[in-house]
């Protein structure tokens, strides 16, 4: 541990120097570069400079303990200096496990309504409220790329982009079949009905990760269509974009321009193709993806929400809280952090 924490201090300071040369600074690209690998190491670089006061408190204590005056004290001050290393070991151990690259990055958020018919859409739509609530709370931003909304409300689908501070460490999870338990308002004899919405998380694709041909993409210009009202387009500025190897479909017509809703469905089909390509190299590492908290797909069933008992659980880890009103309200942290302490806890065991 100390090696590698000595080799993170290392390159630490040899980014300081680096950032200093002229040559560097009035190079932007390559300040940002420096400056996103010196944040990355930041953490552990200032644990371990903790790390070496400690024991360094430590040392002088015992040399303390030996004088007669002072010795009482110095017992109480190794005591405490002892305890304080062996909290910051075990937090050095959490900042040195493997980081997903992917952990710093945007996201795009598809939710899809799925089984219940209208309920399930009505749901997708209270799901897009929520993790618009949380970015609110985080400092992020989100953006609307891809909506078709249900006539009974929600929506059969709505695809947005998050950008913020490590938007993908904290949404990665959510990926999955959500379930919701509630009485219906249009069913009359009060039975709770359960629906479903489905939720894919993915790292928004860079520069460097895409590698979409626009040879072998398909693109159509049709008329925007929806439920109606001033909101719908009546030009044809709506873009569907079809990847021909894959047979991948995005449609984008949020916008009115055509040039937006092509340069949308573009970053969409990025990054989807970027995802997929992501899956399949987590599926050829089979054991790799067998130890992460669920497999991310679409299918796999990982929330349950009860709104009669006010209830949500998340099957994958047994967590449970009774406070879905206020989780709706975009307080799902504490879900995330312990998904993320299982993750940790997981991954420390070298399952």
């Amino acid at each position: 541990m100390i090696e590698r924490l000595q080799n993170i201090e290392n390159r630490y300071n040899e980014l300081t120097n680096e950032m200093m040369k002229p040559e560097v600074v009035s190079n932007v690209k390559e300040t940002l570069k420096l400056t996103k690998e010196q944040a990355s190491l930041k953490d552990a670089y200032e644990a371990y400079q903790e790390y070496k006061k400690i024991e360094q408190n430590i040392e002088d204590a015992k040399e303390m303990v030996k004088d007669p005056e002072l010795g009482e004290m110095a017992k109480e001050e190794l005591e405490e200096n002892t305890k304080k290393l062996e909290e910051l070991t075990k937090e050095i151990e959490i900042l040195l496990l493997p980081k997903d690259p992917n952990d710093g990055k945007d996201v795009i958020v598809e939710i899809r309504g799925a089984a219940g018919g209208d309920e399930g859409n009505i749901f997708a739509g209270d799901l897009f409220e929520m993790y618009k609530k949380l970015a609110e709370k985080e400092g992020w931003k989100i953006e609307i790329m891809e909506e078709e909304k249900s006539e009974a409300g929600g929506y059969s689908l709505i695809s947005f982009m998050v950008k913020g501070e490590n938007v993908y460490s904290k949404l990665k999870y959510e990926s999955g079949a959500h379930r919701v338990q509630r009485v219906p308002s249009t069913e009359t004899q009060g039975r709770v009905h359960t629906s479903t919405a489905t939720v894919l998380v993915m790292p928004e694709a860079e520069e460097v990760d895409s590698d979409l041909d626009m040879s072998e993409v398909r693109i159509d210009i049709t008329r925007a269509s929806g439920c109606g009202g001033q909101g719908v387009n009546t030009t044809d500025s709506a873009v569907r974009l079809t990847h021909i190897p894959t047979g991948l479909v995005v449609y984008s017509q949020t916008e009115r321009s055509q040039i937006k809703n092509k340069e949308k469905a573009i970053k969409i089909l990025q990054t989807r193709l970027y995802d997929l390509r992501r899956r399949e190299q987590e599926k050829e590492l089979g054991d790799e993806r067998r130890s992460k908290i669920g497999t991310g797909d679409r299918s796999e069933k990982i929330r349950t929400y009860n709104y009669p008992q006010n209830r949500v659980t998340d099957h994958r880890i047994g967590f449970t809280l009774n406070t879905l009103d206020r989780v709706m309200q975009g307080d799902i942290d504490k879900v995330i952090e312990a998904l993320i302490t299982e993750d940790q806890a997981r991954k420390l065991r070298g399952e």
